[in-house]
């Protein structure tokens, strides 16, 4: 795709499943990557794995603080930030009546203000160049539900909204915010949705026989989609939602 060589792009829980498979990608395209972890060793594996001059960077999300520390870091060792992709998350399965105001907040602070903090870092700089790449990781969930993860699904419905207006408020300072929806996923996330549920392996067998497709998809199915939102290809598409789900969801 075109317009990424030599881009500096920051992915947020970039150890993780969906986030190394997206850093390798962008690596490949030639991309510097600034892998965000809190797993500060698990994100220097990946940094060191894909190579290409990739750094990493731990960083608690939840901490305004931290993120403008760890942004400023970034771009003092790779230069200004060109893309950034909103990835990190956390989930718990839990009927909301089970559920705790302890894992609401914990949910919240992961899953809707972590983005907000990132978003807060990077845009003054993109707004100073006018041009910047937002790429928002956010769920299908947030588009139809999905049993036991009422909170997680609101944060990620909140993601939504505040993307699309983004788009708007910077769409003429050449500043794109876009996001991909990924449906059931083979990571640690989602193993440890299924445990929650109590019975992974009927959990599993469902979700394959809801998905058109016939599988459960791969952290691999992702960035495909995220590296084109970030490209010069996606120039003009800006406040879009796509999903990435094997034909679960079939959102127009």
């Amino acid at each position: 795709m075109r317009g990424l060589k030599d881009r500096v792009v920051i992915v947020t829980g970039g150890a993780g499943g969906i986030g190394s498979a997206t850093c390798r990608r962008f690596a490949e395209a030639g991309a510097k990557v600034a892998v965000f972890d809190i797993d500060a060793a698990a994100a220097e594996r990946v940094a060191a794995a894909i190579g290409g001059g990739a750094k990493a960077f731990a960083c608690d999300i939840t901490d305004h603080a931290a993120v403008t520390a760890a942004v400023a870091a970034a771009e003092a060792a790779l230069g200004p930030v060109h893309i950034l992709v909103n990835n990190a998350g956390w989930d718990v399965f839990r009927l909301f009546k089970d559920s705790t105001p302890a894992e609401w907040q914990k949910l919240i602070a992961i899953n809707l203000v972590g983005a907000l903090n990132m978003h807060h870092a990077v845009l003054p700089g993109m707004i100073a160049r006018k041009a910047g790449r937002i790429v928002n990781i956010a769920s299908d969930a947030a588009r139809v539900g999905s049993s036991g993860e009422a909170v997680y699904a609101a944060c990620k419905a909140g993601l939504l909204g505040f993307s699309k207006t983004l788009a708007r408020e910077h769409a003429r300072q050449g500043i794109t915010v876009n996001v991909v929806c990924p449906g059931p996923t083979d990571t640690a996330l989602f193993a440890g949705y299924k445990e929650g549920a109590g019975n992974p392996e009927k959990l599993d067998e469902a979700f394959r026989r809801a998905v058109p497709m016939g599988r459960i998809g791969t952290p691999e199915d992702l960035p495909g989609a995220i590296l084109f939102f970030a490209s010069d290809d996606a120039a003009y598409v800006t406040g879009q939602v796509l999903s990435v789900s094997g034909g679960l969801t079939m959102a127009g």
